[in-house]
């Protein structure tokens, strides 16, 4: 789930677990390092003090603990510019000391640490990060424990902030490159304006419209790669997997990589589609914002068909027994997906009789809603 703190995104990066694993891993290589030596462990406030909290809860022998504070961080960007603001109250003469870093990228806390507990005359110095970023790292220090090796971007959660929030998140997040997109499912059932209405939102908020039906044409009539795989499978009366879909998707997204966002029509049809999307966008630092389903009462909906089939030569549409079967599959489909939106809290039913003006006014105050 994407969050906001003050104007920035951020995506779930680390999981709270993968964090627990970590912090143990750690102090079961410090414990059996140091044998049964007291260690005193030090924490660099502010972000440290939930690795520390953990670390200590997790570590098996006697130690002491205390912390110091240092400044070194102005927004997302780490500064060499360090102060030290609160200093040490205790005696570390001939004391094995690790020091808890909750993170280090370019290093510029390495100086000052060593100078501080050089003067202090300890036996031992060992460092200890639990996020590490070897693309920053700019100095020659030892780090002597690692918990996890990180990307050189910014990151929030567990201790750390972004100006001063975020620090409360069991989790990770890293920062988002591209900072916000509107991206929409879109569905209803046959006759309920579903492509007029993709039309009116794809001028409105200058989004991309992604059908699937579309995108398999182009890519069959244009004999790509994918067009003739998928083109194999539809030849043989076998369904197109799921996999060689998302792709042709993926390359739709993309080519447009630069777009406000997606409106996605005909996808996805199941769960396993769904996730596969989720992947799709979270993979392009984004996330699917809604799923808007236009809700029109049966009887409606024959009506509209029955009229359409009038001028538009679609034999389905003329038939009525045969538009009642498509509009039954199209809600034994929908009702899966729905269920899987809203246990995102991402489903949103918007009532599809009226006038197009006064539909697609619905639509987009539940759009502008999701900003």
């Amino acid at each position: 789930m994407i969050i906001k703190l003050h104007d920035l995104y951020f995506k779930p990066f680390i999981t709270a677990q993968e964090i627990d694993d970590a912090v143990s891993r750690m102090v079961n290589q410090i414990a059996e390092d140091l044998g049964d030596e007291i260690p005193v462990f030090i924490g660099i406030l502010n972000g440290s003090f939930m690795f520390v909290s953990d670390f200590v809860k997790k570590y098996p022998k006697p130690c002491e603990v205390t912390f110091i504070k240092l400044a070194s961080y102005e927004g997302v960007k780490s500064t060499e510019d360090i102060q030290r603001l609160i200093g040490l109250t205790q005696d570390l003469s001939d004391r094995t000391v690790v020091v808890l870093e909750d993170i280090i990228d370019t290093g510029g806390t390495m100086y000052e640490i060593h100078r501080i507990f050089k003067n202090q005359s300890t036996k031992n110095l060992k460092i200890a990060t639990l996020f590490y970023k070897p693309e920053a790292y700019k100095k020659d220090y030892k780090l002597h424990y690692i918990g996890i090796e990180i990307p050189n971007k910014f990151i929030v959660g567990y201790g750390l902030d972004y100006d001063g929030l975020g620090r409360d998140l069991p989790e990770v997040y890293q920062i988002k490159t591209t900072q916000y997109m509107t991206n929409l499912v879109l569905f209803g059932p046959p006759g309920a304006g579903k492509g007029t209405q993709a039309e009116f939102l794809k001028q409105k908020y200058n989004l991309v419209h992604i059908s699937t039906g579309d995108v398999f044409r182009y890519n069959i009539k244009n004999e790509t790669a994918l067009g003739k795989l998928a083109k194999s499978f539809i030849d043989r009366g076998a369904l197109v997997p799921d996999e060689v879909t998302i792709n042709m998707l993926a390359a739709e997204v993309e080519k447009n990589s630069g777009a406000n966002g997606f409106i996605f029509d005909g996808f996805p049809r199941t769960d396993a589609q769904a996730k596969a999307l989720d992947n799709l966008m979270i993979s392009k630092d984004s996330q699917i914002n809604a799923m808007i389903a236009l809700e029109v009462d049966d009887q409606v909906l024959v009506g509209r068909l029955l009229e359409r089939g009038k001028t538009s030569g679609r034999p389905d549409d003329a038939d009525e027994s045969i538009i009642k079967n498509r509009i039954k599959e199209y809600y034994n489909k929908t009702a899966i997906l729905k269920e899987y939106y809203a246990a995102q809290d991402k489903y949103y039913g918007v009532d599809g009789v009226g006038t197009i003006e006064a539909i697609t006014q619905r639509l987009a105050g539940v759009i502008d809603n999701l900003k």
